[in-house]
């Protein structure tokens, strides 16, 4: 029998699931991290980590400076094949590495970078907070429909979630009762809209008031995009012209069906959704 063919290098399963960066040392929080948004895997797949991103995926931070870097990449890129490939495998190592003693009344900020992109994974992740019930985990989501129908009902009592705007599913969002976060330009535009800023610490954006400011990363580019707005306002625009675009597709000219056309008979018009 032949022996099995090595895994390639770039697919090798990460030896470790949680990092920490600089900013998450600073308050005691552990990541886990996808590759942020859409792009390929280096065997040639293509992914979309984030399937209800909108305006948030023109500025997004996870796709600028460090991120780039090809280590870190590399790193993302694999934990993303871990869970693609082998699912079971992927939980039950994480919960595994969840059973250190460093992570009992740690907080785990899932995904600085990526969304819930299935079912199955955001159920996956249930699992692994009710198993390491004496650990923390929050996560920012974009994936509302999601989180209503699969955590909403019955949420691990360790796990904590804020909606973020900015995403295809805005409208979905309750600012009366959804614990809510929102870019803003700055500091100032937050105070200025009544909100709280989570700038202090990360966890603020689920242990602070409700509805949670977080002032925009100082990346030029981004910025100009950005253009003084919140990203709710600016997924507001964008929702707006595509729902003008399609009103405009279907809108039908009401003219007089009685002029016989070229062939002599009548000119019909489907007028179900004339203006």
């Amino acid at each position: 029998m032949s022996a099995p063919l090595p895994i390639p290098a770039t697919n090798r399963r990460p030896s470790r699931l949680l990092t920490q960066n600089r900013e998450m040392r600073q308050i005691g929080v552990w990541n886990w991290s996808l590759p942020a948004w859409a792009g390929r895997l280096p065997d040639g797949r293509t992914y979309n980590t984030c399937p209800s991103a909108g305006v948030c995926a023109q500025a997004c931070y996870a796709r600028h400076g460090t991120y780039t870097w090809p280590v870190v990449r590399a790193k993302h890129h694999s934990n993303l094949a871990f869970v693609l490939d082998d699912m079971a495998g992927w939980e039950t190592a994480m919960v595994s590495e969840l059973g250190a003693a460093k992570f009992r009344g740690a907080w785990i900020r899932i995904h600085d970078a990526g969304d819930f992109f299935s079912d199955a994974y955001l159920e996956a992740w249930m699992r692994i907070c009710r198993a390491r019930s004496d650990t923390n985990f929050y996560a920012y989501s974009k994936e509302v429909e999601r989180f209503r129908r699969l955590v909403e009902p019955n949420p691990p009592p360790n796990f904590l979630w804020v909606f973020s705007y900015g995403g295809t599913q805005d409208a979905a969002l309750n600012p009366a009762a959804d614990r809510l976060a929102d870019v803003f330009p700055n500091e100032a535009a937050i105070a200025a809209a009544g909100w709280a800023s989570q700038e202090a610490s990360d966890l603020l954006a689920v242990l602070g008031p409700r509805l949670v400011g977080v002032p925009a990363n100082r990346i030029p580019t981004y910025l100009k995009r950005l253009a003084g707005r919140r990203f709710s306002e600016w997924q507001a625009e964008i929702d707006a012209e595509r729902n003008a675009r399609r009103d405009r597709r279907h809108l039908r000219l009401a003219v007089d069906n009685t002029r016989p056309d070229s062939q002599g008979s009548a000119v019909q018009v489907d007028q179900s959704h004339a203006a």
